[in-house]
Protein backbone atom coordinates (compact mmCIF):
# COMPACT_ATOMS: atom_id res chain seq x y z
CA UNK A 1 0.00 0.00 0.00
CA UNK A 2 2.73 2.18 1.06
CA UNK A 3 4.80 1.53 -2.54
CA UNK A 4 1.36 2.09 -4.51
CA UNK A 5 1.37 6.09 -1.79
CA UNK A 6 4.83 6.32 -2.94
CA UNK A 7 4.21 5.95 -6.65
CA UNK A 8 1.13 8.08 -6.94
CA UNK A 9 3.48 11.13 -5.29
CA UNK A 10 6.06 10.76 -7.47
CA UNK A 11 3.52 10.92 -10.46
CA UNK A 12 1.40 13.66 -9.09
CA UNK A 13 4.89 15.45 -8.94
CA UNK A 14 6.06 14.64 -12.30
CA UNK A 15 2.03 15.63 -13.54
CA UNK A 16 2.43 19.12 -12.02
CA UNK A 17 6.65 19.86 -12.98
CA UNK A 18 5.03 18.77 -16.81
CA UNK A 19 2.57 21.36 -16.68
CA UNK A 20 4.76 24.19 -15.16
CA UNK A 21 6.80 23.43 -17.91
CA UNK A 22 4.14 23.40 -20.56
CA UNK A 23 2.96 26.57 -19.36
CA UNK A 24 6.24 28.44 -19.38
CA UNK A 25 7.11 27.43 -22.84
CA UNK A 26 7.58 30.10 -25.22
CA UNK A 27 4.92 29.71 -27.43
CA UNK A 28 5.96 31.18 -31.62
CA UNK A 29 3.98 32.55 -33.78
CA UNK A 30 3.58 31.15 -37.61
CA UNK A 31 1.42 33.06 -40.03
CA UNK A 32 -0.53 31.64 -42.45
CA UNK A 33 0.94 33.61 -45.44
CA UNK A 34 -2.15 34.04 -47.11
CA UNK A 35 -2.34 37.91 -47.08
CA UNK A 36 -5.92 39.52 -48.06
CA UNK A 37 -6.30 43.57 -48.84
CA UNK A 38 -8.79 44.51 -46.66
CA UNK A 39 -8.22 48.32 -47.40
CA UNK A 40 -6.85 50.29 -50.80
CA UNK A 41 -7.04 54.00 -50.85
CA UNK A 42 -9.05 55.71 -53.27
CA UNK A 43 -7.95 58.65 -55.07
CA UNK A 44 -7.90 62.33 -53.15
CA UNK A 45 -6.77 66.11 -53.49
CA UNK A 46 -3.57 66.16 -52.01
CA UNK A 47 -4.03 68.16 -48.21
CA UNK A 48 -0.94 70.48 -48.30
CA UNK A 49 1.33 72.16 -48.25
CA UNK A 50 3.27 71.74 -51.30
CA UNK A 51 6.69 69.40 -51.46
CA UNK A 52 9.00 69.86 -54.31
CA UNK A 53 6.35 66.56 -56.24
CA UNK A 54 3.17 67.40 -55.01
CA UNK A 55 0.68 70.53 -55.18
CA UNK A 56 -1.67 71.66 -52.68
CA UNK A 57 -5.47 70.95 -54.19
CA UNK A 58 -4.25 68.47 -57.27
CA UNK A 59 -5.86 64.62 -57.66
CA UNK A 60 -3.78 62.14 -56.88
CA UNK A 61 -5.41 58.76 -57.91
CA UNK A 62 -2.57 56.81 -56.11
CA UNK A 63 -1.74 56.76 -52.44
CA UNK A 64 0.33 55.13 -50.39
CA UNK A 65 0.01 54.14 -46.26
CA UNK A 66 2.31 52.96 -44.50
CA UNK A 67 2.74 51.99 -40.44
CA UNK A 68 -1.33 52.23 -39.11
CA UNK A 69 -3.14 51.34 -36.22
CA UNK A 70 -6.46 49.29 -35.88
CA UNK A 71 -9.31 50.59 -33.36
CA UNK A 72 -12.80 49.43 -32.85
CA UNK A 73 -15.50 51.89 -31.89
CA UNK A 74 -18.44 52.14 -29.79
CA UNK A 75 -21.09 50.44 -32.11
CA UNK A 76 -18.74 47.46 -33.04
CA UNK A 77 -16.75 48.70 -36.13
CA UNK A 78 -12.97 48.67 -36.73
CA UNK A 79 -11.07 51.70 -37.86
CA UNK A 80 -7.82 51.72 -39.80
CA UNK A 81 -5.78 55.10 -39.29
CA UNK A 82 -2.11 55.38 -40.54
CA UNK A 83 0.69 57.63 -42.60
CA UNK A 84 -0.73 58.03 -46.07
CA UNK A 85 0.95 60.61 -49.34
CA UNK A 86 0.35 60.61 -52.73
CA UNK A 87 2.61 57.99 -54.87
CA UNK A 88 5.50 59.70 -55.90
CA UNK A 89 8.11 58.42 -58.76
CA UNK A 90 10.85 60.69 -58.79
CA UNK A 91 14.04 59.65 -60.58
CA UNK A 92 15.96 58.32 -58.56
CA UNK A 93 13.30 57.18 -57.06
CA UNK A 94 14.43 57.34 -53.06
CA UNK A 95 13.99 61.34 -53.43
CA UNK A 96 10.35 61.07 -53.78
CA UNK A 97 9.61 57.90 -51.45
CA UNK A 98 8.22 59.41 -48.40
CA UNK A 99 7.05 63.03 -49.77
CA UNK A 100 4.08 64.25 -48.17
CA UNK A 101 3.09 62.61 -45.29
CA UNK A 102 1.42 65.15 -43.37
CA UNK A 103 -2.14 63.76 -42.20
CA UNK A 104 -3.34 60.47 -41.53
CA UNK A 105 -5.52 57.95 -43.64
CA UNK A 106 -8.66 56.96 -42.11
CA UNK A 107 -11.38 53.57 -43.16
CA UNK A 108 -13.85 52.10 -41.32
CA UNK A 109 -15.42 48.35 -42.09
CA UNK A 110 -18.53 47.64 -42.36
CA UNK A 111 -19.14 44.78 -40.29
CA UNK A 112 -19.03 44.58 -36.88
CA UNK A 113 -16.50 41.56 -36.26
CA UNK A 114 -13.16 41.42 -37.84
CA UNK A 115 -13.56 37.83 -39.19
CA UNK A 116 -16.36 39.50 -41.62
CA UNK A 117 -13.59 42.38 -42.80
CA UNK A 118 -11.65 39.77 -44.34
CA UNK A 119 -12.63 40.63 -47.89
CA UNK A 120 -11.28 42.70 -50.51
CA UNK A 121 -11.27 46.13 -50.23
CA UNK A 122 -13.82 45.89 -47.45
CA UNK A 123 -12.99 49.02 -45.70
CA UNK A 124 -14.69 52.53 -46.28
CA UNK A 125 -11.86 55.04 -47.06
CA UNK A 126 -12.75 58.46 -45.35
CA UNK A 127 -11.50 61.78 -45.11
CA UNK A 128 -7.77 62.49 -43.75
CA UNK A 129 -7.17 63.50 -40.29
CA UNK A 130 -4.76 65.76 -38.89
CA UNK A 131 -3.77 67.63 -41.63
CA UNK A 132 -1.37 70.70 -41.02
CA UNK A 133 -4.49 72.63 -40.87
CA UNK A 134 -5.90 70.58 -38.16
CA UNK A 135 -2.31 71.02 -36.16
CA UNK A 136 -1.33 74.80 -36.39
CA UNK A 137 2.34 75.13 -34.45
CA UNK A 138 3.19 71.59 -35.30
CA UNK A 139 6.23 70.10 -37.56
CA UNK A 140 4.42 68.66 -40.98
CA UNK A 141 4.93 65.08 -40.19
CA UNK A 142 2.29 62.91 -39.38
CA UNK A 143 3.52 59.39 -38.75
CA UNK A 144 2.72 55.82 -37.62
CA UNK A 145 -0.37 56.72 -34.84
CA UNK A 146 -1.42 54.11 -32.02
CA UNK A 147 -4.65 54.76 -30.39
CA UNK A 148 -5.88 53.41 -27.01
CA UNK A 149 -9.01 53.99 -25.45
CA UNK A 150 -8.65 56.16 -22.13
CA UNK A 151 -11.54 57.27 -19.56
CA UNK A 152 -14.19 57.35 -22.36
CA UNK A 153 -12.10 59.09 -24.64
CA UNK A 154 -9.25 58.17 -27.85
CA UNK A 155 -5.70 58.89 -27.09
CA UNK A 156 -3.95 59.05 -30.49
CA UNK A 157 -0.13 59.01 -30.24
CA UNK A 158 1.76 60.29 -33.69
CA UNK A 159 5.22 61.29 -34.33
CA UNK A 160 7.84 61.66 -35.36
CA UNK A 161 9.81 63.30 -32.80
CA UNK A 162 8.71 65.67 -30.88
CA UNK A 163 5.68 62.98 -30.27
CA UNK A 164 2.60 64.22 -29.90
CA UNK A 165 -1.29 63.84 -28.83
CA UNK A 166 -4.75 64.00 -29.94
CA UNK A 167 -8.07 62.78 -28.40
CA UNK A 168 -11.33 61.89 -29.73
CA UNK A 169 -14.60 60.87 -28.39
CA UNK A 170 -16.08 59.19 -31.75
CA UNK A 171 -12.84 58.73 -33.92
CA UNK A 172 -14.05 60.66 -36.59
CA UNK A 173 -13.42 64.09 -34.69
CA UNK A 174 -9.40 64.75 -33.44
CA UNK A 175 -8.35 67.62 -31.05
CA UNK A 176 -4.57 67.99 -30.95
CA UNK A 177 -3.32 68.37 -27.17
CA UNK A 178 0.42 68.99 -28.24
CA UNK A 179 4.11 67.41 -27.29
CA UNK A 180 4.52 64.70 -24.97
CA UNK A 181 7.88 64.07 -25.48
CA UNK A 182 11.32 64.01 -27.78
CA UNK A 183 14.52 62.07 -27.71
CA UNK A 184 17.70 63.75 -28.87
CA UNK A 185 18.30 60.90 -30.95
CA UNK A 186 14.71 61.01 -32.73
CA UNK A 187 11.81 58.80 -31.67
CA UNK A 188 9.79 57.18 -34.16
CA UNK A 189 6.78 54.52 -34.64
CA UNK A 190 4.90 55.18 -31.35
CA UNK A 191 3.35 51.61 -29.95
CA UNK A 192 1.45 51.71 -26.46
CA UNK A 193 0.75 48.36 -24.26
CA UNK A 194 -0.91 48.85 -20.92
CA UNK A 195 0.22 46.45 -18.47
CA UNK A 196 -0.55 46.36 -14.86
CA UNK A 197 -1.59 50.39 -14.60
CA UNK A 198 1.16 51.45 -16.94
CA UNK A 199 1.13 52.48 -19.85
CA UNK A 200 4.36 51.70 -21.75
CA UNK A 201 5.12 53.10 -25.35
CA UNK A 202 7.96 51.38 -27.36
CA UNK A 203 9.59 53.69 -30.26
CA UNK A 204 12.24 53.33 -32.89
CA UNK A 205 15.48 55.92 -32.74
CA UNK A 206 19.18 55.38 -33.65
CA UNK A 207 19.88 51.62 -34.34
CA UNK A 208 17.55 50.73 -31.34
CA UNK A 209 13.53 50.16 -29.90
CA UNK A 210 13.24 52.45 -26.78
CA UNK A 211 10.57 52.39 -23.93
CA UNK A 212 8.83 55.16 -21.97
CA UNK A 213 6.37 55.23 -19.30
CA UNK A 214 3.19 57.20 -17.94
CA UNK A 215 0.43 56.31 -15.57
CA UNK A 216 -1.27 59.36 -17.14
CA UNK A 217 -0.39 59.16 -21.02
CA UNK A 218 0.98 62.72 -20.03
CA UNK A 219 3.76 62.53 -18.01
CA UNK A 220 6.20 60.13 -19.35
CA UNK A 221 9.68 58.52 -17.71
CA UNK A 222 13.13 58.83 -19.14
CA UNK A 223 13.45 56.78 -22.28
CA UNK A 224 15.29 52.88 -21.98
CA UNK A 225 17.06 51.48 -24.59
CA UNK A 226 14.87 48.12 -24.89
CA UNK A 227 16.61 46.18 -27.91
CA UNK A 228 19.86 47.14 -29.73
CA UNK A 229 20.13 46.15 -33.30
CA UNK A 230 23.22 47.13 -34.54
CA UNK A 231 22.78 44.56 -37.99
CA UNK A 232 19.51 46.83 -39.14
CA UNK A 233 17.47 49.87 -38.49
CA UNK A 234 14.41 49.14 -36.30
CA UNK A 235 11.08 50.36 -37.67
CA UNK A 236 7.58 49.64 -36.55
CA UNK A 237 7.68 48.35 -32.65
CA UNK A 238 4.92 46.04 -31.32
CA UNK A 239 5.02 45.03 -27.92
CA UNK A 240 2.52 42.57 -26.58
CA UNK A 241 2.29 40.82 -23.38
CA UNK A 242 0.56 36.97 -24.00
CA UNK A 243 1.24 33.78 -22.36
CA UNK A 244 2.97 35.09 -19.30
CA UNK A 245 5.62 36.48 -21.30
CA UNK A 246 6.46 39.17 -23.61
CA UNK A 247 7.01 40.12 -27.31
CA UNK A 248 8.61 42.45 -29.69
CA UNK A 249 7.98 42.66 -33.33
CA UNK A 250 10.32 44.75 -35.12
CA UNK A 251 10.49 45.54 -39.08
CA UNK A 252 13.67 45.60 -40.48
CA UNK A 253 15.43 48.40 -42.77
CA UNK A 254 18.61 46.52 -43.96
CA UNK A 255 18.93 49.50 -46.68
CA UNK A 256 19.28 47.07 -49.14
CA UNK A 257 16.47 48.24 -52.01
CA UNK A 258 18.12 47.90 -55.31
CA UNK A 259 15.68 51.31 -56.15
CA UNK A 260 13.97 49.64 -59.03
CA UNK A 261 10.83 49.68 -57.59
CA UNK A 262 8.54 51.00 -55.36
CA UNK A 263 7.84 48.53 -53.10
CA UNK A 264 10.91 47.63 -52.34
CA UNK A 265 11.38 50.22 -50.03
CA UNK A 266 8.82 48.91 -48.05
CA UNK A 267 11.24 45.94 -46.74
CA UNK A 268 8.56 42.91 -44.99
CA UNK A 269 11.08 41.45 -42.82
CA UNK A 270 9.81 41.25 -38.91
CA UNK A 271 11.53 39.71 -36.55
CA UNK A 272 9.87 38.75 -33.13
CA UNK A 273 11.80 38.63 -29.93
CA UNK A 274 10.86 37.46 -26.34
CA UNK A 275 11.58 38.02 -22.90
CA UNK A 276 9.82 38.04 -19.75
CA UNK A 277 11.82 41.21 -18.82
CA UNK A 278 9.70 43.99 -21.11
CA UNK A 279 12.79 46.32 -20.42
CA UNK A 280 15.87 43.96 -22.23
CA UNK A 281 15.05 42.21 -25.44
CA UNK A 282 19.07 42.09 -25.90
CA UNK A 283 21.21 43.08 -28.62
CA UNK A 284 21.11 41.80 -31.99
CA UNK A 285 19.60 38.00 -32.30
CA UNK A 286 20.20 37.58 -28.56
CA UNK A 287 16.43 36.67 -27.73
CA UNK A 288 14.94 36.64 -31.07
CA UNK A 289 12.44 33.40 -31.63
CA UNK A 290 11.49 33.95 -35.97
CA UNK A 291 11.41 36.41 -38.54
CA UNK A 292 7.73 37.13 -40.36
CA UNK A 293 6.94 38.09 -43.78
CA UNK A 294 5.25 42.02 -42.84
CA UNK A 295 6.27 45.21 -43.63
CA UNK A 296 5.11 47.53 -40.09
CA UNK A 297 2.92 45.27 -38.83
CA UNK A 298 0.42 45.38 -36.51
CA UNK A 299 -0.62 42.27 -34.34
CA UNK A 300 -4.00 42.00 -32.39
CA UNK A 301 -7.15 39.34 -32.01
CA UNK A 302 -10.59 39.45 -33.38
CA UNK A 303 -13.68 38.63 -31.11
CA UNK A 304 -13.20 35.29 -31.36
CA UNK A 305 -9.31 34.96 -30.70
CA UNK A 306 -7.77 34.95 -33.54
CA UNK A 307 -4.50 36.37 -33.68
CA UNK A 308 -4.13 38.53 -37.04
CA UNK A 309 -0.44 40.35 -38.75
CA UNK A 310 -1.00 43.69 -40.99
CA UNK A 311 1.21 44.47 -43.24
CA UNK A 312 1.29 47.61 -45.77
CA UNK A 313 2.61 48.20 -49.60
CA UNK A 314 3.97 44.36 -49.17
CA UNK A 315 2.13 42.04 -50.96
CA UNK A 316 0.05 44.90 -52.34
CA UNK A 317 -0.35 48.14 -52.35
CA UNK A 318 -2.78 49.07 -49.07
CA UNK A 319 -3.47 47.21 -45.79
CA UNK A 320 -2.92 43.45 -46.24
CA UNK A 321 -3.89 40.69 -43.33
CA UNK A 322 -2.61 37.98 -42.97
CA UNK A 323 -3.83 35.04 -39.45
CA UNK A 324 -0.96 34.21 -37.40
CA UNK A 325 -0.83 31.21 -35.10
CA UNK A 326 0.79 30.21 -32.11
CA UNK A 327 2.79 27.24 -31.75
CA UNK A 328 5.20 25.53 -29.22
CA UNK A 329 7.86 24.32 -32.40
Amino acid sequence: MKTILNLFIVISVLLFQYQLVAQQQVLIPKQANEYVRIYKADGDYFFGPDTPELKEGKWYHEWVPNDHTFVKDKVGKWHIFGITHPLVETDPLKKGIHEGEYASFHAVSYATTFKETLKENHYNDLSKILTPKDRPGEILANHAPYIIKKDGLYHMVYGHSPMRLAVSTNLYDWIPKGELFSDKDGARDPNLLFYKGTYYLTYCSIKSVRMVSSSDLINWSNPKTILKTNKFDPESPTLLFFNNTFYLFVCAWEDDWDEKDIQGAYTHKAYVYNSDDHTDFGVDAEKEITVLNSHAPEIFQGEDGQWYISSVEWPYRGVNIDKLEWSNK
